[in-house]
């Protein structure tokens, strides 16, 4: 074992941010690299004696030399397939150069990649799993080896695949399903893939290959939907495979099924037109392990779901940082103007108590008013392709940096003071949602909404101004309901106020 560190790229997504753990319980010193220094600093592993910290964007080639200098090895667990991104796969070639690039130029023994299986000679191969293929020739072409690991549908909770399952079969009795459901998948276990990735980096003979690793058994997706059901404790769900229902049709009932977004859903949904089964089985000799069976797997994964100990998420991914125009002064920097709202409150509890409850805001607790209005903004939101209301969320008792929080994520925060979400709804524009908290006396604390808007073209105009209203009755309300929530009372009620930029809210001020 070198004592250099080992790089993982991807440290903060979901299979990145169990294998770190892995990687420093097994002795290694290992450098995690992420957009977000502040979010990775959030992660349970940040204080592990063995950890460094990196900063870098995958597609910034002098960012990532330099997360890449000193380093042995490296972990390519980076993939562009979120929200925003209209073409993942031009992204995801750009980052795998670059990545080949840095490791080139760092001098690294070995690059290990995670990609998805699937025939290379499979003419129908969806457009997702040649992107993986494709990712995996480029990082090749560098003259650093590869270890290429292909995998199919990945069994762990807060997986994309195991959460689509979840929902669709938690919510539907029945289900009418395209003909792909007849086909064969090989799915394997969270903890076996991880096992796999580090047991890679302990066998020599895994350098320069290209690996099929799956599970024990080889299924229709309708046989793994039958037991989920049972291990659920469901009736077994009647599924009717349909010839005219195209996996990119099936994707637009799954939207409003599951809590995922579409832009994570279409390309999912069309690889399991291909069957995925491992035709290499040479990775059973060269790194043994006992794998979990499906039913395990499910098993595992529906006992974590239910103790509340999911460990990451598929939402876990994506950028926490505040945009340039957020800050004091950044809109004409940005290229237009910045539309603000704001109300505060006083509220007879002390800051500790009121950060707590407000902590506790969004999924299971919603928002503490007009409930209703934020859950059909969240189905026009999945309607349109967005993340929705309902998307997997890990709660430890408080906020992390780069939590996702229904249709927000958590941007910036400073325990007990300052709570900063960043939108990741469609909108015509961009918005961040502001909590500020402030003692008030001894046992008061002044707290303060506060909304920013960027509007993109006259389309982001109408859309500020058509829900101008709902925000004021909105934001008030829900300063009036965590008093309430709280068992508090409201030293001062809730009153609008301008902020210093123009082109804040134009109602009438409260009296």
């Amino acid at each position: 074992m070198t004592d250099a560190p080992i790089l993982v790229t991807g440290a903060t997504g979901y299979v990145g941010g169990r294998l770190v753990p892995a990687l420093l319980a097994a002795g290694y010193r290992v450098r995690a690299v992420a957009r977000s220094l502040d979010k990775l600093a959030c992660r349970p592993f940040a204080s592990h004696p063995n950890i460094e910290l990196a900063q870098a964007d995958s597609l910034d080639l002098p960012a990532m030399r330099a997360a890449a200098a000193g380093c042995s090895a490296a972990y390519y667990l980076v993939h562009s397939m979120h929200p925003g991104n209209r073409d993942f796969a031009a992204t995801d070639r750009e980052a795998a150069m670059v990545m080949a690039r840095a490791a080139d130029d760092a001098g690294l023994a070995r690059i290990l990649y995670l990609g998805g299986l699937g025939r290379d000679d499979d003419a129908a191969l969806s457009h997702h799993l040649k992107s993986r293929h494709e990712v995996g020739k480029i990082l090749r072409y560098g003259r650093v080896p590869v270890t290429e690991l292909r995998a199919a549908m990945i069994l762990g909770s807060g997986s994309a695949s195991f959460e689509i399952m979840r929902y669709l079969v938690d919510r539907l009795p029945a289900m009418i399903a395209p003909r792909w459901v007849q086909n064969r998948c090989q799915p394997i276990a969270i903890s076996d893939v991880v096992g796999y990735l580090v047991g890679c980096l302990a066998e020599p003979r895994t350098t320069g290959q290209i690996l099929d690793i799956g599970g024990p058994d080889v299924l229709p997706y309708g046989d793994i939907f039958a037991i989920y059901a049972e291990e659920a404790g469901l009736p077994r769900r009647r599924i009717i495979p349909v010839p005219v229902l195209t996996p990119r049709l099936s994707t637009y009932w799954l939207q409003l099924v599951t809590p995922l977004p579409r832009s994570l859903i279409v390309p999912l949904v069309e690889g399991l037109r291909n069957e995925v089964i491992c035709h290499d089985n040479r990775i059973l000799e060269l790194v043994p392990r006992a794998r979990l069976t499906t039913r395990e797997a499910v098993r595992l994964a529906l006992d974590k779901v239910r103790q509340h100990a999911v460990e990451t998420t598929c939402t876990d991914a994506g950028d926490a940082a505040p945009p340039e125009w957020a800050g004091c002064g950044d809109a004409p920097y940005a290229g237009g103007a910045l539309y603000e709202c704001g109300y505060r409150a006083t509220i007879g509890a002390d800051t500790t108590r009121t950060w707590e409850a407000l902590t506790r805001i969004g999924g299971d607790t919603g928002w503490y008013y007009g409930n209703v209005l934020w859950r059909i903004r969240g189905l026009l939101d999945q309607l349109a392709g967005g993340v929705g209301l309902g998307r997997v969320t890990i709660r430890r008792g408080t906020l992390r940096v780069g939590d996702p929080l229904d249709f927000w994520r958590v941007a910036a925060l400073d325990e007990g003071k300052r709570l900063v979400l960043l939108a990741e709804m469609r909108t015509p524009g961009d918005a961040l949602l502001e909590f500020r908290l402030a003692p008030a006396g001894s046992d008061a604390t002044e707290i303060v909404v506060h909304s920013k808007f960027l509007p993109r073209g006259l389309a982001g105009l109408v859309y500020w101004y058509a829900l101008l209203i709902p925000h004021n009755l909105v934001f008030a309300g829900l300063l009036r309901g965590l008093a309430k929530a709280m068992g508090a009372p409201l030293v001062s009620p809730p009153v609008r106020f301008t902020p210093h930029r123009p082109a804040a809210c134009s109602l009438p001020r409260s009296r």
